[in-house]
């Protein structure tokens, strides 16, 4: 029995172990309870206690274990520096701390945890519940080495409905707090798309930006061929509009068959009315989103909103994934791969959970999971009151919902064996460039360099980077030519390489293997900057020369030559086989270098003929350029608009703008061929990379250098 001065101890908060908030949680209509003026204190103590003795740790961290609350809680686990390495919830923070300091959990991954652990901190809430919510708010701030972080969102799309008088939908790919409403995210970037497509057909709502909808005189085209109600311009029925968007909303929502029972009672009220033209249009749309309908898969006639996780593992290898399941039914999938992790099933789900629901998404009616969860009643709860509509959490026994996860739990046994063979694939690739180009490892990290410029003019080049035989844009950069003027694709690649070097040794972080867009020339320049660096032995380095036309271009038959490979100190180039997988990497390799650096060469053509075609016009300085393609966003939209468009921008009045628009029509021509002319040399069609671009080199991480 514990004596009284015990129970005084507990009492008083003591160092190391948070103080017992009234309230953790910023419900909309509560404000949060203010932090304590010494909410830093957890973390100086455990540096604190980190610094001190092995003796002196043991003792304090048997101290703070007699003195930790058997209470619901949220507890921090740290390293030497403070660092926090894991971040739990429990129901008694006592009996859980306990069980890591004192041995009662024997998992690996529990033992190779501990032993990096100096200190802990607990935070006490009033409910498992709040407890919940704070772990993952500690995990989205502290980032924690040994915590699941689920960082695939930004690879899935979503739709939103913009907070706005007159709302819009739109596809994006982060979620943030503006007020908006989002769906998904959708595990089918094309489903999702089709299914706008479909939207943007039959409900006449806005597709226009804010910008455009504040600054529009009279409707667009939209309006012209009745996809647009036209509220930028012309008095609208809000409540049609409305009604429009709810419709859009259920489509979005997966509740086909709710939204067809309605518009057919539309189109059955139309035709009592005599309304024929009305109630024909409500059937071409009951019949264009009947054949989306089709397309989906039916998984069982009950019609409610299901999330079914399944989970796979191989050891510390894990593959879950969850089937999204809308009216009944299958809308798309959505999946996650981790490694090296050796906690139970129900840590790992329960972590996902935790984070996959944290975000502006829709909740279902229920949440299958193939493990039981000690925390699924107060999960469900937590839901429960987000959704505003009773939430499960459970798994399933038998019937219709027990076959639901057995094929939750084979696509993920399927997903983990296709992620599986699609690394072995990668692996095998690399090893036959190793061998085919007599290289010395295996290039894990490739990096190809190409120089594109127009008649000698706007000279650029482009590095794309490939990481395990998979593009890594995040590495894509870009450069602009600086140490000459004119056309010389020897002394650019020159420059280009050994910038590229100096920021390596910046930076220490080397390729494995360089891919050079040209011939001997272009790969003796590159030899002749590794050469400078002492990275011969470090940096393998091949050229990849373009197939030529052997025979006369007007023949029926156009014959190409082979595609080239030329190595260091070998004459001859060496010709791979055309249906190898080296060769499909490095031409693969050298086409998206291409097409990055044309798009780069392109974009920077736009912007100096937007300056020079503005800078002639007199009154029109930089100050007014750049309002003037910060509003309309491109020359080709400032041809565009009228001169009442032009005059909204700030410094622009009506005769500036009438002057701006007698220009363009004046150099119309002009313009037009030297669009053609953009457009016919466009590259193929890829994902670029959107950083913003800087002005110099000290800024290395960004795309253009």
């Amino acid at each position: 029995m514990a004596t009284e001065d015990d129970k005084a101890r507990a009492g008083r908060p003591m160092e190391g172990i948070g103080p017992k908030y009234g309230s953790l949680i910023d419900y909309p209509d509560q404000p949060a309870a203010s932090a304590p003026a010494d909410a830093e204190a957890p973390a100086a103590a455990a540096v604190q206690s980190a610094q001190a003795s092995p003796q002196e740790a043991e003792i304090d961290i048997d101290r703070k274990l007699e003195l930790t609350p058997p209470e619901p809680g949220v507890y921090l686990l740290r390293d030497r520096a403070g660092k926090v390495l894991y971040v739990g919830k429990a129901k008694s923070l006592r009996a859980r701390v306990r069980a890591y300091f004192r041995g009662g959990d024997g998992r690996f991954q529990v033992r190779f945890l501990m032993s990096k652990v100096r200190g802990f901190d607990t935070i006490v809430t009033r409910s498992e519940k709040e407890a919940l919510i704070l772990e993952n708010n500690l995990i989205k701030q502290y980032k924690p080495r040994y915590n699941i972080r689920l960082k695939d969102d930004k690879s899935y799309l979503s739709a939103k409905i913009t907070n706005h008088a007159w709302p819009r939908i739109t596809v994006t790919r982060k979620i943030v707090k503006d007020g908006g409403r989002y769906f998904g995210p959708f595990g089918s970037a094309d489903g999702l798309r089709e299914t706008i497509d479909v939207i943007r057909k039959l409900f006449p709502l806005r597709t226009c930006n804010d910008a455009v909808f504040r600054n529009r005189s009279r409707p667009c085209l939209e309006y012209q061929i009745k996809r647009c109600l036209g509220p930028c311009c012309l008095p609208v029925d809000r409540a049609e509009y409305e009604k429009q968007l709810h419709a859009a909303e259920m489509l979005l929502q997966g509740k086909n068959l709710e939204l067809l029972r309605e518009m057919r009672e539309q189109m059955k009220g139309h035709a009592e009315r005599l309304e024929f033209e009305e109630a024909a249009r409500v059937r071409d749309r009951v019949r264009a989103i009947e054949k989306t309908v089709e397309r989906q898969t039916v998984l069982h006639h009950m019609g409610i909103d299901q999330d079914i996780f399944g989970l796979y593992r191989e050891g510390g290898a894990i593959e879950a994934i969850v089937l999204i399941v809308r009216g009944g039914k299958l809308t798309s999938t959505q999946g996650w791969s981790f490694q090296d992790l050796e906690f139970a099933d129900e840590d790992v789900l329960a972590d996902l959970l935790t984070q996959y629901y944290s975000g502006a998404r829709t909740i279902p009616d229920e949440v299958i999971v193939p493990v039981a969860l000690e925390d699924a009643d107060v999960r469900g709860e937590l839901l429960t009151e987000r959704r505003g509509k009773k939430v499960e959490v459970f798994v399933p026994q038998r019937g219709e919902k027990l076959r639901l996860l057995e094929m939750a739990q084979d696509n993920a046994r399927q997903s983990f064996a296709a992620r599986r063979d699609n690394e072995q694939t990668r692996e095998k690739m690399l090893e036959d460039l190793r061998t085919k180009l007599h290289l010395r490892n295996s290039p894990k990290r490739v990096e190809c360099y190409d120089i594109s410029n127009l008649q000698g003019a706007m000279v650029v080049a482009s590095q794309v980077t490939f990481d395990e035989g998979e593009p890594c844009k995040d590495l894509y950069r870009r450069y602009r030519i600086r140490s000459f003027e004119g056309q010389d694709d020897f002394a650019s690649m020159y420059e280009v390489l050994k910038r590229r070097l100096e920021r390596a040794v910046r930076e220490n972080t080397y390729p494995d293997l360089w891919v050079i867009d040209g011939g001997k020339g272009q790969l003796n320049v590159a030899m002749q900057v590794l050469r400078e660096f002492n990275l011969v032995e470090q940096i393998d380095c091949v050229s990849l020369a373009k197939q030529h036309v052997l025979n006369d271009r007007r023949a029926k038959e156009v014959t190409k030559s082979d595609e080239r490979v030329f190595l260091p100190n070998r004459k001859d180039p060496l010709v791979l086989p055309k249906n190898s997988t080296a060769l499909f990497l490095m031409v693969r390799l050298r086409d998206e270098a291409h097409r990055f650096a044309i798009t780069y060469n392109r974009e920077l053509r736009r912007r100096a003929r937007l300056r020079s075609v503005l800078d002639d016009i007199e009154g029109i300085g930089p100050v007014r350029r750049r309002a003037l393609l910060r509003h309309f966003g491109s020359l080709r939209r400032i041809r565009e608009a009228r001169v009442e468009d032009i005059a909204v921008v700030k410094g622009v009045n009506l005769e500036l703008a009438a002057e701006i628009r007698r220009h363009l029509d004046d150099m119309a021509a002009l313009l037009d061929r030297e669009e053609r002319a953009d457009d016919a040399s466009d590259p193929p069609v890829g994902d670029a990379p959107t950083e913003p671009a800087p002005t110099n080199e000290s800024q290395p991480s960004e795309p253009e250098i």
